[in-house]
């Protein structure tokens, strides 16, 4: 059978579609569920009548806003009774991948798993209006259609959201050679066991977020300061003597997939400041891998 050409709605949807799904993925912090929340908007995409539809692209925003706050209030009740610490669905690129042009700044801090694990701290309205307002630049008029509250409304909330995610907000600078280098000094001592190598490389201040959910093997609390870091990663590396470690970029940041037979076992997101190692999010939770090899581009 033939397939049918592209229509001009088709072409619109498509030229939509990785803005969208960067948004569903940053209101829900799960690339599965946004691929979900994305089909369903385009199949309400697919039934509107186009004369109603005056902007396609505010249009499209509102319908996956809603369909993601949905989602997103269900979703935190589960995270109330997650074992260990919650922490989003790795997005994996290649290191040699190209950066898309769209990709700003505050578009690749927003991405980071420090960062989505702030806006955890958020009542599902309040993080919905604060990506919409700060990240992804909507008008609060459009704001306040999605979430169903007045323009002035929804400034009191990005304000107050503004507040509690600056509170906790941690620092970015946009992946470079240092980082790099930092990171790769990190993966060659903590590979060969060398313990002053690996102080050398961790801030003072550093801590390791791990999500083992709760099947896996994973602290249940922040790992916190070089020396407890240093020897929780030492005998995570021990245990998997035939580990493959894969270079990647994980939510915007150096990181690395960690293969045993093939086999993913975890997926690293490594924050660096100052050539220093000062965060790691450390996710072991086989259900959270479902997006790590479908390495496609969001905004």
């Amino acid at each position: 059978m033939t397939p049918r050409p592209p229509t001009d709605d088709d072409r619109t949807f498509t030229a939509e579609r990785g803005r969208l799904l960067g948004l569903a993925y940053r209101i829900l912090g799960s690339r599965t569920e946004a691929e979900d929340v994305v089909q369903d908007a385009w199949l309400r995409w697919q039934r509107a009548d186009p004369a109603t539809i005056d902007r396609p692209a505010a249009w499209l925003t509102t319908v996956t806003s809603r369909l993601a706050l949905d989602r997103l209030s269900s979703a935190q009740r589960r995270r109330e009774t997650y074992v260990g610490p919650w922490l989003p669905e790795p997005v994996v690129a290649g290191v040699g991948d190209a950066a898309d042009p769209a990709d700003a700044i505050e578009l690749q801090e927003s991405l980071t798993l420090g960062f989505l694990t702030v806006l955890e701290r958020l009542a599902p309205v309040e993080r919905v209006v604060f990506l919409l307002a700060d990240v992804f630049a909507v008008p609060f008029d459009e704001i306040a259609e999605t979430v169903d509250r007045s323009p002035a409304a929804c400034r009191q909330v990005a304000s107050r959201a503004r507040q509690r995610v600056r509170a906790g907000r941690p620092r970015f600078r946009p992946t470079d050679a240092e980082a790099w280098e930092a990171t790769a000094a990190f993966f060659l001592a903590t590979s060969a066991g060398d313990v002053d190598g690996l102080l050398k490389v961790l801030s003072p201040d550093v801590v390791v977020m791990s999500d083992g959910g709760p099947d896996h093997h994973a602290a249940r609390r922040p790992v916190v300061g070089p020396h407890r870091v240093a020897r929780y990663l030492l005998n995570l590396a021990a245990r998997r003597p035939q580990m493959e470690v894969e270079p990647a970029v994980v939510n915007g940041e150096p990181g690395c997939i960690i293969r045993t037979d093939g086999q993913i076992e975890m997926v690293l997101s490594v924050q660096v400041e100052d050539s220093l190692v000062v965060g790691l999010h450390v996710v072991v939770n086989p259900d959270k891998f479902g997006a790590v090899e479908t390495r496609a581009r969001f905004a």
